[in-house]
């Protein structure tokens, strides 16, 4: 798959505004505004009136992939039945842990201490467990229930039915099984390196997991904006644009190929901006005439933007992402507009010759013009969420940073819900979240950085998970069955997809070490392992002959042996992990259930159940297609390419 960039500027004709860049936290200043955009920005803000809650649903159709809302049904009818008088109780429904079924409502404890004080005529948690069991509906999915401890009504799916819906899904598609969120449309803002720096191991996290949750809520037909909120504007381009006119008089002549390598670029400007007084002073006036819109600035940046998007691009490209840019500068035009806005609202003071925005709980107060005059993370910040709302009507904005930058989103958050942007209620929508994630580390427990100190591009970083997949695959005599097209698709499958399950199985929020030989191995929970169970199983289908579309038609799935029955309930519950993983924005939660799948199929199924061959091998050969479907799927969720066959 073919990443790419989808580029939306600001107009030519509109100066911009400078901002602090998310991660360089650059300074800057002011501009004069336009007054066409302070017009368009000062429109009736969107004031969060949504009241939806996050546990329903989008519509009242429930899908039939989805157990755990099947089952609710099921049992909210039974706690209708037995306290009618309170309405607002909603079936509380999970897996089982224990042997004593496939999933347990736990109602039973919680609703007892609502009405033991009411004259009921239960006895405890038991007896209220006991009427909740008696008082369920018929229905074709339970085999079976009971009740254990405190009134926990544990059941026991009916295989038959399990089997099923697992045939209805091969039979119409995977999508059946998509879970239906409670949003239409959200913004996943994630990567955002800065223009003028190459893209190093820290974006590495950002750019894969906001990659995962947009694919997941894509998944859930939830009509994503993915947005790359990159560092274009800013004092450093004054330094950068003055540093090029001296290398490069005609700008005609300024291309990647001449500048080469960004970063060493960046530091040359950088050591002469602190070294020279007099270059400094031209690069602060060339901020000036840049805001100014003097064209030969503006082409200067535009050239620097160029070069930097075509680094980006070729990370992107290897790790199969798509992105579309709407920079610092695209908000900075609006960011005027917004600050009179808020402070019409009476929510800007002054302070220490800055304007801020003093937020309930927290002693530093959200600066959004500095002392100086200039604008900044948080004026930009703001801009950008206001946009979103009311320009792309997103219901939810998620933004895909370090941990390290939880507090500033913490207290911009704040200050939207004191401007009526969003409900002081987080359960409701329009909704933001901040995404945070820990470092990654090197083999000695410090920041992951080259032996110079020097920090890992992202671009080797990449290329070296290709080059020691492909060297494993020679090794094993691929070189000599393979044509040299196929190695490289599975080098490349396999060497990024690696780098990106070892982060993305992690729950986000704690560090992990980065280790190429631990990620790389073909043993335990990493892609290697799961991309050679995924290509061992489609060796299996291709052995036995069968033409598995035309299995779908007439053959029938029968879940007699306790293997085929665990496989079958595993891939089940895939519906309800998924809606897990988006709702909590947790992508690891799918990667658990990934492995799981890959190990319940490999020593509870295939391990005790003979496939080609046996008496049951069409049931069985549509057992091992709706595990690769399935399996399938969640890679392509979490940003991988399947292999086919080792």
């Amino acid at each position: 798959m073919r990443g790419s960039i989808n580029l939306i500027l600001p107009p030519i004709s509109s100066p911009p505004f400078i901002s602090l860049n998310r991660l360089s936290h650059l300074y800057s200043s002011p501009s004069p505004s336009s007054s066409d955009l302070l017009k368009a920005a000062s429109k009736k803000l969107v004031l969060a009136t949504k009241t939806q809650p996050l546990s329903t649903m989008a519509t009242d159709e429930e899908r039939v992939g989805n157990v755990k809302r099947q089952l609710g049904k099921l049992f909210e009818k039974s706690l209708r039945a037995i306290v009618p008088d309170e309405p607002d109780v909603e079936p509380l429904i999970a897996p089982c842990t224990g042997k004593f079924g496939d999933y347990q409502c736990n109602n039973a404890m919680g609703l007892w201490s609502k009405i033991k004080a009411k004259g009921t005529e239960f006895r405890g948690p038991p007896s209220v467990g006991q009427a909740i069991m008696k008082n369920l509906p018929p229905s074709e999915i339970v085999e079976s229930c009971s009740v254990a401890g405190p009134g926990f009504v544990n059941v026991v799916l009916s295989k038959s039915w399990i089997a099923k819906i697992i045939q209805n899904m091969l039979r119409d598609g995977i999508e059946t099984w998509a879970p239906q969120l409670p949003v239409k449309r959200a913004v996943v803002d994630f990567s955002s390196p800065n223009i003028a720096k190459e893209m190093h191991v820290g974006h590495l996290r950002s750019t894969i997991i906001g990659d995962a949750l947009a694919r997941m809520l894509e998944f859930s037909n939830v009509d994503v904006l993915r947005r790359n909120h990159v560092g274009d504007w800013g004092t450093q381009f004054g330094m950068l644009i003055e540093f090029l006119f001296e290398k490069y008089p005609n700008l005609d002549d300024v291309s990647e190929t001449a500048i080469g390598d960004l970063q060493t670029f960046y530091k040359a400007s950088k050591k002469r901006f602190d070294d020279d007084a007099a270059f400094k002073a031209r690069a602060q006036q060339a901020v000036v005439k840049l805001q100014g819109g003097e064209s030969e600035y503006r082409k200067a940046w535009s050239k620097i933007c160029e070069i930097s998007r075509k680094e980006f691009d070729k990370v992107y490209q290897r790790l199969g992402v798509e992105l579309e840019e709407k920079g610092e500068s695209f908000y900075n035009p609006y960011i005027p507009g917004i600050i009179k806005e808020l402070s019409d609202l009476g929510l800007v003071q002054e302070s220490e010759g800055a304007r801020v925005i003093f937020i309930e709980g927290v002693n530093i107060p959200l600066i959004v013009v500095k002392s100086d005059g200039g604008f900044n993370y948080a004026s930009t910040d703001l801009t950008a969420l206001w946009y979103r709302l009311n320009e792309e009507k997103a219901e939810w904005i998620v933004y895909v940073t370090d941990v390290g930058q939880q507090q500033h989103f913490d207290m911009f958050f704040k200050a939207a819900k004191r401007a009526g942007w969003l409900p002081a209620d987080d359960s409701n929508y329009p909704k933001v979240s901040h995404v945070g994630f820990g470092l990654v580390l090197g083999e000695d427990g410090k920041r992951f950085r080259t032996r110079s100190s020097e920090v890992v591009r992202l671009v080797d970083l990449l290329d070296e998970a290709k080059s020691r997949s492909k060297t494993s695959l020679i090794e094993r005599g691929k070189a000599e069955e393979w044509t040299e097209q196929e190695l490289e698709q599975t080098a490349e499958a396999v060497g990024y997809g690696a780098v990106k399950y070892a982060d993305l199985k992690n729950n986000r929020l704690t560090n992990y070490t980065f280790d190429f030989d631990q990620m790389l191995s073909d043993k335990g929970n990493t892609a290697v392992y799961l991309l050679y169970a995924h290509a061992r199983i489609c060796s299996i289908i291709r052995k036995s002959g069968k033409d598995t579309e035309e299995l779908k038609k007439t053959g029938v799935i029968v879940l007699d042996h306790a293997g085929e029955r665990e496989l079958g309930l595993h891939l089940l519950q895939f519906s309800e992990v998924v809606e897990e993983a988006c709702t909590n924005l947790l992508p690891n939660v799918l990667c658990e259930y990934l492995y799981n799948l890959s190990e319940i199929y490999t020593k509870k199924f295939y391990s005790n159940c003979q496939v080609v061959g046996s008496a049951e091998e069409t049931s069985r050969l549509l057992l091992c297609e709706a595990t690769a479907i399935v399996m399938r799927k969640c890679f392509h969720l979490l940003g991988i390419e399947p292999v086919y066959k080792i």
